[in-house]
């Protein structure tokens, strides 16, 4: 374990470097998850720079975060329209829309549903297309070599990378908690509509305090772990949550062109959204009254 501040971050973000350097060979064979992993990876990295900003020189940092945020936003395309179509196929599996009725009823509706998991995947296909180009121009050469540097040459505000780890990275955590209790604390009270969106900024802050816990696991040991899994799983409860919201608006962009019984698929999206507040509650509990805060 690093002493100093500087050092133990670096070392954090070293293997999240890693992980995302060894994904993108599984990116271009198209291998199963791999978009996800690489997605992850990007945005872990992210996440924790922006966290963990102030041991770091802002200039510097702002322009991996800015060339990480193009780089996730391209895997974002391709990932989501991935999970739409796996979604699709199991939720039409489930529903037993497409076997509904004989005749021709029962055509129209594997005509939607086929049509509904075919445009997912299409989207998917082009995304992927997009990330795997990139891969194989100037400006994702120019990031690789930044991370590079970042590692080797690592940006560092000389003052507060030479301070304890241990005190500094204990004020991150503080400080995301904190955030985070904000956004809960505010989506009391909220219209239908508004909480949605709330909702979906408590998960990131969620995800945000997620990362930078477990950036912290090796400094400040079972405290920031303990952190790093109850924000995980806000952040999972939240996550289906969000993917039944995305997936019944989707469905509702095509309804008009689909037979009235299609209304079951929007049912089904509706209670698993309703299904996944159910454990909100115990979710974010830890929140209000974390000992590390």
């Amino acid at each position: 374990m690093s002493a100093t501040a500087g050092p133990a971050l670096i070392d954090a973000v070293a293997a999240d470097v890693d992980r995302l350097r060894t994904a993108e060979p599984d990116v271009r064979q198209d291998l199963p998850d791999s978009v996800h992993k690489m997605r992850v990876a990007t945005r872990r990295l992210r996440s924790v720079l922006k966290s963990y900003r102030r041991v770091l020189r802002r200039r510097a940092v702002g322009e991996i975060t800015d060339e990480l945020r193009w780089l996730g936003g391209l895997l974002g395309v391709a990932r989501d329209a991935e999970v739409r179509a796996e979604r699709f196929t199991a939720l039409l599996g489930d529903t037993g829309v497409p076997l509904a009725d004989a005749g021709e009823k029962s055509t129209r509706q594997e005509d939607f549903g086929q049509r509904l998991v075919a445009e997912e995947r299409a989207i998917y296909a082009d995304a992927h297309r997009a990330v795997v180009d990139a891969f194989d121009n100037d400006r994702y050469t120019a990031l690789l070599g930044t991370l590079h540097a970042l590692i080797t040459d690592p940006p560092l505000k000389d003052s507060r990378a030479a301070e304890p780890a241990g005190p500094v990275f204990t004020k991150v955590l503080r400080r995301d908690l904190r955030e985070l209790r904000h956004l809960v604390h505010s989506e009391h009270g909220l219209a239908d509509a508004d909480r949605i969106e709330c909702l979906h900024d408590i998960r990131k802050a969620a995800k945000r305090l997620r990362y930078s816990a477990e950036a912290a696991t090796t400094v400040l040991g079972k405290p920031a772990e303990n952190l790093g899994k109850q924000a995980k799983h806000l952040q999972g409860v939240l996550g289906d949550h969000r993917d039944a919201v995305e997936a019944l608006h989707t469905i509702r962009t095509h309804v008009a062109d689909a037979d009235s019984s299609y209304q079951r698929l929007c049912d089904a999206e509706e209670t698993a959204a309703a299904r996944a507040l159910e454990q909100y509650p115990d979710a974010v509990e830890f929140v209000h009254h974390h000992p590390l805060d």
